[in-house]
């Protein structure tokens, strides 16, 4: 093990440009647990009735609204995670200069409240909220204690929190500033999650840089196709880079 951080951070030493692409394995350090995960889904159906896969989409949203925001704040808004481990050694790495970019899939901007400058979010932030019909924006905190639907103040329209809803495309402009920030890499840092990600997957293709570096906790069939592989979690390794 600790060969192989002595050459993770020979690695980032020497790069140019280092991107992070953080998993749910990040998340899961400040103890969240996501939605597709097969024993939360299992209670989120016993509790509603139906599954996550079902009532975090675009159409139950518009179908059944009520539904709809009684999930989405209890699952969802309840007991926010924070910044963690990871975090913050990413941030004092994109302040030494050597993380330049970090992607993740996490909708709770925990690398901005870590210290990130330099984030792209690809599903969007819980802390972002939108009325659908003058586009008067809200706080995560009116639509969390908003009795019942949440609506606008102004016209009375519908707030759409601003998160990717399952089977909804990402925002063609993250996708793009993704595709481009990859590309760009010299290093790509696969934090939390593996190779084939659903989320991640199609984004890695484009990397043609230096070393592809995966760190996550079991091994993957997919491990073979990087340089680099760490059996543990994000955080116990990148706390041992030097970083503060």
């Amino acid at each position: 093990m600790n060969r192989k951080i002595d050459m993770l951070k020979r690695i980032l030493d020497e790069s140019k440009y280092t991107v992070a692409l953080c998993g749910s394995g990040i998340m899961e350090e400040a103890g969240f647990i996501g939605l597709k995960n097969q024993d939360r889904a299992y209670e989120i159906e016993k509790k509603y009735h139906d599954s996550p896969e079902e009532i975090f989409t675009s159409v139950y949203y518009t179908t059944r609204p009520e539904k709809f925001f009684e999930f989405y704040k209890k699952e969802l808004l309840e007991g926010l995670p924070g910044p963690t481990e990871s975090g913050a050694v990413l941030a004092a790495m994109e302040r030494a200069g050597k993380l330049q970019y970090m992607i993740t899939a996490n909708i709770y901007e925990q690398g901005q409240r870590a210290g990130c400058q330099n984030v792209i979010n690809l599903h969007g932030s819980v802390y972002k909220n939108k009325c659908l019909h003058c586009g008067r924006e809200y706080t995560m905190e009116y639509v969390r204690d908003a009795r019942g639907i949440p609506v606008c103040e102004t016209c009375g329209g519908a707030i759409r929190p601003e998160v990717a809803l399952f089977g909804e495309m990402v925002d063609s402009r993250l996708m793009r500033d993704t595709c481009t920030e990859i590309e760009r890499a010299e290093v790509l840092l696969v934090l939390g999650t593996t190779l084939d990600s659903e989320v991640f997957e199609s984004y890695i293709r484009y990397f043609n840089g230096k070393y592809l570096v995966v760190i996550h906790q079991r091994e993957h069939h997919s491990d073979g196709k990087a340089d680099l592989v760490i059996l543990d979690q994000p955080r116990n390794v990148l706390c041992k880079l030097g970083y503060k």
